[in-house]
């Protein structure tokens, strides 16, 4: 049997991404070097502010840290991808075995789908600031805590503090304190990275690889987009789904799964923008400015092709995300300081749910037992 991998032709994507990627900002070879030595240089000194503002615990931790330009960070993003989609492609291979020329199709399909991939990524890639690559080849077999690794992408960083016209070592330095939340999230809390895998897994395992059943899915989303752009909102809303085609062709099961790890992503989300204006202050003198200009970035895209690459891929949500996750952080914080949010990393059952996220005082009553301040 062919290895599900070879359903996507990874090759075609790697290649198709750094065909249509955007070049970056001009830079002479010497700023180059300064930007990557300076970028070193803040991942470092991130490591000690964001471990003294949290509480967390992340000493022995070893992950590296890479400084990528755009091709690196898809070449990067294509080793995760083979990893955490494996349990989907196994299953599409078994399906392919069952149907007539099945494996004659599957080799016109993954240069398809390799198309699709470099294409989406070469969008991605012009956009990411940093990343921790929670996936990375070989985590799975890595001491616990030193999973991963941290993703800086110069280019990307260099672009868009031009385009905010911010001084470039505070907002270098921002960007850092940042992603140094996301690596001491996972490195701090060993069970994290298995609990997120089983999760996307799960999500994985339970797609409908029927070809009738994703055509009636996909009818449906494209019915529910074509509400929404009439104008009904509502539409979306009784559908249980924020009208993007990722939420729309979900079984039930997955949306149950997919409503768990949005609570997570929430979390950690919220909880690197919590710490990156609560650290900001002490080290960054521009912050104030830096945040305010970034929000209204991140808020209105660059362009109508991004906010609509936005809405289908359903980036949007993950805008939200940052806002929900980090109201929920403060205001477990405000209650019961940040060694009682820090109860959270406890296990997979302090973690909070999509309700909770929305409401914080509904996780303090559940984790805490009674509210602050009560007896």
């Amino acid at each position: 049997m062919t290895s599900g991998a070879d359903m996507i032709d990874w090759d075609l994507a790697v290649s198709t991404a750094n065909r249509l990627v955007r070049p970056g900002p001009e830079v002479s070879r010497d700023e180059a070097r300064a930007v990557v030595a300076e970028l070193r240089v803040h991942a470092a000194d991130s490591e000690g502010h964001v471990r003294g503002f949290t509480g967390l615990d992340t000493r022995g931790n070893d992950t590296p840290v890479l400084i990528v330009d755009r091709a690196g960070w898809v070449q990067a993003n294509v080793q995760g991808f083979r990893h955490v989609l494996r349990p989907l492609l196994d299953k599409v291979n078994e399906r392919r075995d069952t149907i007539p020329g099945g494996n004659a199709l599957s080799g016109v399909g993954s240069k398809v789908t390799g198309i699709e991939l470099g294409t989406l990524l070469s969008f991605l890639s012009a956009r990411v600031l940093g990343q921790y690559e929670t996936f990375a080849p070989g985590a799975a077999d890595a001491a616990p805590g030193n999973a991963g690794r941290l993703l800086l992408v110069a280019p990307n960083i260099v672009q868009v503090e031009r385009e905010l016209d911010v001084d470039p070592t505070d907002f270098r330095l921002w960007v850092c304190l940042h992603e140094e939340t996301h690596r001491t999230q996972f490195t701090a809390v060993p069970w994290l990275r298995d609990h997120l895998e089983q999760e996307v897994h799960a999500f994985l395992t339970e797609t409908e690889v029927d070809p009738a059943a994703m055509m009636r899915r996909f009818r449906e989303a494209a019915q529910a987009l074509v509400a929404g752009r009439r104008g009904d909102e509502g539409a979306e809303a009784r559908n249980g789904n924020d009208g993007s085609l990722v939420e729309m062709v979900q079984t039930p099961v997955q949306r149950e799964i997919l409503h768990r790890i949005t609570a997570v992503m929430s979390l950690l989300e919220g909880h690197a923008d919590y710490v990156m204006d609560g650290v900001g202050p002490q080290v960054i003198p521009t912050v104030s400015e830096i945040r305010e200009k970034f929000q209204q970035r991140r808020a209105r895209g660059t362009g109508r092709l991004d906010l609509a690459l936005r809405k289908l891929l359903g980036m949007d949500a993950k805008l939200r995300q940052y806002r929900d996750g980090e109201r929920f952080v403060r205001n477990v914080v405000d209650q019961v300081g940040m060694e009682g949010f820090n109860r959270v990393w406890t296990s997979p059952n302090t973690l909070p749910t999509r309700g909770e996220i929305a409401d914080p005082q509904t996780w303090v009553d559940r984790v805490h037992g009674t509210r602050p301040g009560t007896t």
